[in-house]
């Protein structure tokens, strides 16, 4: 079973900061790539950023690009996203998602990832 268990959500003002952890359990973590989606109500879950199997590749939504970082520590199964300056259209509820098999870009569908976490609310006040 693969596990996936995001943290560090929270109320925050516009232009601070938050840094969301995403571990996953079982020692295959470091054969799936990773993504952080978000959703806000009323409307569709939108990729934000994604990670290869060695963290040597990643993607942004340009959006976020300049922002946002997400990184990965495979020894601590655990996927990480850096957010800073953050806005009020930033708010929504994050989710860390795994993928098997090639690695994911921007335009990769939200049902081509295998695993998914249970979401961690992220709010910027105005």
């Amino acid at each position: 079973q693969v596990q996936l268990v995001e943290s560090g959500g929270g109320l925050v003002q516009a232009g601070g900061s938050l840094r969301l952890s995403c571990a996953v359990s079982g020692r295959t973590f470091s054969g799936y790539h990773m993504g952080w989606f978000r959703q806000a109500p009323g409307k569709e879950r939108e990729f934000v950023a994604a990670i290869n199997w060695s963290g040597g590749t990643t993607y942004y939504r340009d959006s976020v690009k300049g922002r946002f970082t997400i990184s990965r520590e495979n020894a601590k199964n655990t996927v990480y996203l850096q957010m800073n300056s953050l806005k009020p259209e930033d708010t929504a509820v994050y989710y860390c998602a795994a993928k098997s098999g090639w690695v994911p870009t921007p335009r990769t569908p939200v049902r081509d990832y295998d695993y998914w976490g249970q979401g961690t609310q992220v709010t910027v006040s105005s």
